[in-house]
């Protein structure tokens, strides 16, 4: 896991690079995606949580819709996660790993599992400041990214890392599809995991060299 983290340069969202940016809350709204954007159903909560995105975020989300290429859709799985279902998934996920690498330190649990999901303190999710999507035809059929969205990287050999070698040349060329759309409207991705994007978090900050965090933890209300 180390061995390759280490050769792509990855900073995980645990790292105190990430973890010591402040935040400095700019106020803005959860804003509902259904209606402007398509939303999967795959992760609906009774609440709606998940079909909300800080207003800023989707309007720069509806931007990057207009920079893909004619055919091409981009789908929301997952945005806003209130903060008990984040806790909840970042220990199930710790779990997973302790039963599989029980040689493994508390403190080397907590970093691997921040691959895959975002410790609590820190999480982009909890903000609304993170989107997991995917791309789809015109027509709503999903196109071949590789793995799943939220394929772990136990679950698909490292192929859910966003450089990863391991996928075939017409997932590679998604990724960059989609890619090269989110980029261009501001937001940066979580290089462990190619459908996870993000805007205004501490891990935007820290990528963009940005002083401070736009987003904090958020409730829906």
């Amino acid at each position: 896991m180390s061995d390759w983290l280490a050769m792509r340069n990855i900073v995980l969202i645990s790292d105190p690079r990430v973890t010591s940016i402040p935040v400095e809350e700019n106020g803005e709204a959860l804003a509902d995606v259904r209606g402007v954007l398509g939303v999967d159903g795959r992760l609906a909560d009774p609440a709606g949580a998940y079909a909300h995105l800080r207003e800023g975020l989707l309007l720069r989300l509806s931007d990057a819709q207009r920079q893909l290429p004619y055919g091409y859709r981009l789908l929301v799985v997952e945005g806003y996660r209130p903060p008990v279902l984040q806790r909840r998934y970042f220990e199930q996920y710790k779990d997973e790993l302790r039963a599989a690498f029980p040689e493994m330190s508390p403190q080397e649990l907590h970093v691997a599992a921040s691959r895959y999901v975002s410790p609590i303190e820190v999480a982009p999710h909890t903000a609304g400041a993170a989107v997991d999507l995917t791309l789809t035809t015109d027509d709503g059929a999903e196109l071949d990214m590789g793995t799943p969205v939220n394929a772990n990287p136990e679950q698909s050999d490292g192929a859910c890392y966003t450089d990863a070698p391991n996928i075939s040349a017409a997932a590679r060329e998604h990724r960059k599809i989609l890619g090269a759309a989110l980029e261009s409207v501001g937001l940066v991705n979580y290089p462990t995991e190619w459908w996870h994007w993000s805007y205004g978090d501490r891990y935007w900050a820290m990528t963009t060299n940005t002083p401070a965090a736009l987003y904090g933890p958020r409730t829906l209300t």
